[in-house]
């Protein structure tokens, strides 16, 4: 997978070449960069625009540059239960090796597999984007036991009280229970299901 700087002004691009390629150089960053469109899921994620912490480390090994850390965030979403909004913090940590095109690595692993270097810079929002998506919940929950809403009305089970139900009744008494309410009583209509 070669990573192109698209804008080499980017807050997540990085020069490498004051790192070199003796192995065991290092090159620390620490940034604050703005989150790209896209960081999430359907559900969750981070908004475009928020503020994404950068504590990385470049390191330069025979292979490439190896680049960990972590990338940190604020995250919003909606309980995958209830609907209830959802404001958290995602902190993962990332790990990639960036292989020099002339190496053994780049020439025995098919496009895809590795990422690899190409000039004097490292772009970074693909593997930003890549370890936060990846550490989202495809449910996130408000809360753990979060009983979710009712499936007859709609409402939060929460929000209602203990000895909330519904009565249904059978379809093949329908006609039996438009009857009754007609005339005022439903007493001898079978109800079949209570939810």
């Amino acid at each position: 997978m070669v990573h192109h700087a698209r804008n080499p002004r980017s807050p997540y691009v990085v020069d490498i070449r004051e790192l070199g390629r003796r192995p065991g150089s290092l090159l620390p960053v620490h940034r604050t960069v703005r989150a790209p469109q896209g960081v999430g899921l359907d559900v969750i994620g981070v908004q475009a625009g928020d503020e994404l912490t950068l504590e990385l480390r470049m390191e330069s090994v025979v292979e490439g540059v190896l680049v960990s850390g972590t990338v940190s965030g604020p995250v919003v979403g909606e309980c995958s239960r209830c609907l209830d909004p959802i404001q958290d913090v995602v902190e993962v940590e990332v790990v990639e090796l960036f292989a020099y095109p002339d190496s053994a690595t780049s020439e025995t692993t098919d496009e895809d597999e590795v990422s690899r270097l190409t000039g004097g810079t490292i772009d970074l929002e693909p593997l930003v984007r890549d370890g936060v998506v990846l550490a989202l919940p495809v449910a996130p929950l408000c809360r753990e036991d979060c009983a979710g809403l009712c499936v007859d009305c709609g409402q939060r089970w929460d929000d209602l009280p203990p000895e909330h139900q519904h009565s249904t009744i059978d379809p093949r008494w329908a006609a039996l229970a438009q009857y009754a309410t007609s005339t005022g009583s439903d007493a001898d209509v079978p109800k079949t299901k209570e939810s």
